[in-house]
């Protein structure tokens, strides 16, 4: 099983029916062995340029385990779909993540001994 991260932008004309669309690509990811880890919907926002005649798209984010030899299947299917305007289907580079997170981490340490620093030296004077 492989990390991988699927954006798909929806048509903005299913913002009242977004939970049957939401339903029918979890159908599609479940169906070929994924499991969803987490989903994350932006809502309606406006595109840099157009896309099948459209000025704006609902973006959500999954992230999903996901064998990859199925990761073909599941583009075929989301590419003859007609609720989704388009569709991104990435890797996320773990290393990456991990060492902006720590890098994170030890900038909120450093800002966190600096503030100690000047609460002493307010006491001081």
């Amino acid at each position: 099983m492989n990390l991988y991260e699927i954006a798909i932008l929806f048509d903005p004309d299913l913002e009242v029916d977004l939970d049957k669309a939401t339903e029918k690509v979890e159908k599609i990811l479940t169906d070929n062995g994924g499991k969803i880890t987490n989903v994350e919907n932006w809502g309606k926002r406006k595109l840099a340029y157009q896309i099948k005649k459209h000025d704006q798209a609902i973006y959500v984010f999954y992230t999903v385990e996901i064998p990859g030899e199925n990761v073909r299947k599941v583009e075929g299917v989301l590419n003859i779909t007609d609720e989704i305007v388009r569709f991104l289907i990435t890797r996320p580079d773990l290393k990456a993540i991990a060492k902006a997170e720590a890098a994170k981490a030890l900038k909120a340490e450093q800002a966190a001994k600096h503030g100690d620093r000047e609460e002493k030296d307010e006491e001081e004077e």
